[in-house]
This record gives structure tokens, sequence and C-alpha cells, in this order.
């Protein structure tokens, strides 16, 4: 694969574990069992197909799910679940944008960083987004949030996984949406400095 794509691929997997990090995982996991787009067999991040962690995967899934149930707030308020999220998903972002690189045999290490740096936007963006709209729903419709959001990310994987240029207009999406969510919360503060 070429190494265009290859980056493209690595973006949009990253981006989408950054916005939800399981089903990316489970998809980049099970295809690259499979050797469909992606292999991580014979590099240091093979275990990113390996049966017992994508179990793992489904199992912290899970849990966070019923969590989220409990609390009756999906995982875009502030809190420690939403924390502990946020940093498996800006890490698991990075170990697989590293994985695409170390498939095709190029060095990992501007995966990690660029997974990184992919994955904290996305996870900034989608926070920032569902934040904004969990405001206006009632509580039975923000129950609702978590599926929406694991949704945006499974489509955000498979086309990063199937056809890697489309990464980039997805993360080009997700800096727009934070771009135009920051200015209007500025501007919500600014009117309330205003007020004083």
């Amino acid at each position: 694969m070429a190494t265009f794509l290859v980056i493209c691929q690595g973006i949009g997997l990253a981006a989408a574990c950054g916005m939800r990090p399981f089903l990316p995982a489970l998809l980049a996991g099970g295809l690259a069992g499979a050797d469909r787009a992606v292999d991580f067999d014979g590099t240091p991040y093979a275990f990113l197909e390996r049966p017992l962690f994508l179990l793992g995967v489904v199992v912290v899934l899970v849990v966070v799910t019923v969590a989220e149930r409990r609390r009756r707030r999906p995982a875009v308020d502030a809190g420690t679940l939403t924390a502990a999220l946020a940093g498996i998903a800006i890490g698991l972002g990075a170990l697989e944008f590293a994985g695409s690189l170390a498939d095709e045999g190029h060095p990992a290490w501007p995966g990690l960083l660029g997974g990184l740096a992919s994955a904290a936007l996305a996870q900034a963006a989608a926070r920032n987004f569902f934040a904004r709209v969990a405001a206006r729903l009632d509580e039975e419709a923000r129950s609702a949030l978590p599926v929406y959001l694991e949704m945006a990310s499974l489509a955000l994987a498979a086309a990063a996984l199937l056809l890697p240029p489309l990464s980039l207009v997805g993360v080009a999406t997700l800096a727009v949406l934070l771009v135009r969510g920051r200015r209007r919360d500025d501007r919500k503060y600014a009117g309330l400095r205003v007020l004083r």
C-alpha cells in the first residue's frame, strides 16, 4: 500500500478511536485477523488482532455501557468515567496508527505521535459537539448519544480501512466542528462577561 494511503488509514483509525475506541478497535482487529485491509501480524502490534485483546475490548465496552446506563449520563460529561475513556481512546488511537505503519514496514513511532494527535483532536471535537447536543436534549434522548457516537466512530473506522483518503474528510469535519464549537462557546462566555 502506498505510504499516503497508510498514513490516511492510520489517521482515520486513530480519529475513530478518539471518538469512541471500542467498535473501531474491534473492526480493525477483526479485519486484521482475516488479513483484510490491514494485518498486524509480524509487527510489535500483532496483539491488536489477537482474540484475547479483542475480548478485552468487548468486556470494557460492556462495562462502560453499563456504567453509562447507571449514571444516566453519556460519557461526554466531565467525570472519572469520561477521563478514563478519553485516555483509553487516545492511547488506542496511537496504537492503531502505529500498527498501520508497522504493517507496511514503516517506522511506527511517527504513528504513535500522529495517532495521539489525531485521537486527541477527535476526542475534543466529539466531546464538545456531543456535550452541546446533550445540553439541548431531555434525559431519554440524551441516553442514546453513546450509540450515535459509537456509530460515527465505526463509520470513520470503516472509511479509513476501506477507502483511506476519506479519513482526511472525516478528520477535517471533526476539526471544523471543534473550531465552530469553541467559537460558539467563546461568544456565549463573552456575552456573559459583558453583562457583568
